[in-house]
């Protein structure tokens, strides 16, 4: 089995003597490239390259945003015209490499989602006996458009006010700080007492769903938790699925009287709603549209994605085959 492994070797919980020792541990089970990434957009290159020279497997040692990369890659083609576009949707996961995830980030939404330990090691572990044993899973994954332009995302995007916090935590990482669960929780506060609470611009609509005005902030799931604080799930759409179609919370009020019960429901119940007369709430739906009367800001999986006017959000079933 041929297999390539994509290292961040900027990583936030890995070290360069870990790397070694995964490597050498997935090098004794299959035959292995190993590929650093160095920028951003490297990984999606890289993973479809592999795609396109018939690699069995591409396994990533990253974080969230690194795995984001990799999925767009092996599902889109390589931007030098010459290779014909990478199809989605049902039977087509068998036709690209599977994927092997490896959490080395700081949250790894994506992998402990798949239920893979949340230490690299022992998701290695785990790694090498699904490769064993001949076992893997196959997921569905959400697909937003906008602008004539397409990505994938494995577990989460957004639209509004958590992509704002993003964006501030991804300008204090370009300072040379550290994205750990204390820092979002910390901008995400100071950052509120910045957002405009009073002129929501956006809308949703899509078929057979009804149209929702006023809204300040969606959360779009692919699966749940949709993040984690430390080692604390959040729920904001528990019925999320890798099994189902999209699901949304979206937000028509932002003041402490709403917000406040949210978060205390979305940090303490595993199965049950959110409830309120202020909440857009959908699940398993196969897509849906939120337009917007001025910019705002977007982001997938935890990437900040710059601001949008109108973004359609696409479930794509049985996009990706996973060794877990």
């Amino acid at each position: 089995m041929r297999a390539m492994l994509l290292v961040n070797p900027k990583a936030t919980t890995t070290n360069s003597r870990t790397r070694d020792v995964l490597i050498r541990a997935l090098g004794a089970a299959v035959e292995l490239t190993v590929e650093e990434t160095g920028y951003r957009g490297h990984a999606a290159t890289l993973a479809a390259t592999a795609r396109v020279k018939g690699y069995d497997v591409v396994a990533v040692l990253g974080g969230d945003g690194t795995i984001n990369e990799t999925v767009n890659g092996l599902l889109n083609p390589i931007d030098d015209g010459t290779t014909a576009p990478a199809s989605a949707g049902r039977g087509a996961a068998a036709g690209r490499p599977s994927l092997i995830v490896i959490p080395g980030g700081s949250a790894n939404v994506f992998a402990r989602g798949l239920g893979l330990p949340n230490d690299p090691v022992e998701a290695t572990g785990a790694v090498l006996e699904a490769l064993r044993e001949g076992r893997h899973r196959t997921v569905g994954l959400g697909q937003a458009r906008w602008s004539g332009e397409s990505r994938y995302f494995t577990f989460c995007a957004g639209m509004g006010y958590d992509a704002e916090v993003i964006r501030a935590v991804e300008g204090l990482r370009g300072a040379g700080r550290k994205a750990t669960p204390t820092r979002y929780v910390t901008t995400a506060l100071r950052h509120y007492l910045l957002t405009d609470k009073r002129h929501p611009a956006m809308t949703l609509t899509g078929p057979g769903i009804p149209k929702a005005d006023g809204v300040f902030m969606a959360i779009i799931t692919n699966t749940s938790p949709w993040t984690y604080v430390g080692p604390r799930p959040v729920r904001p759409t528990p019925w999320a699925s890798f099994e189902t179609g999209l699901d949304l919370l979206g937000l028509q009020r932002m003041g402490p009287l709403a917000l406040v019960p949210l978060i205390r429901h979305i940090l303490t119940e595993s199965e049950a709603l959110p409830s309120g007369r202020h909440l857009v709430q959908l699940h398993d739906e196969q897509e849906f549209t939120l337009t917007a009367s001025r910019p705002v800001a977007f982001e997938l999986d935890g990437d900040y994605l710059g601001e949008r006017e109108s973004v359609t959000f696409r479930s794509i079933p049985d996009a990706l085959r996973v060794l877990v």
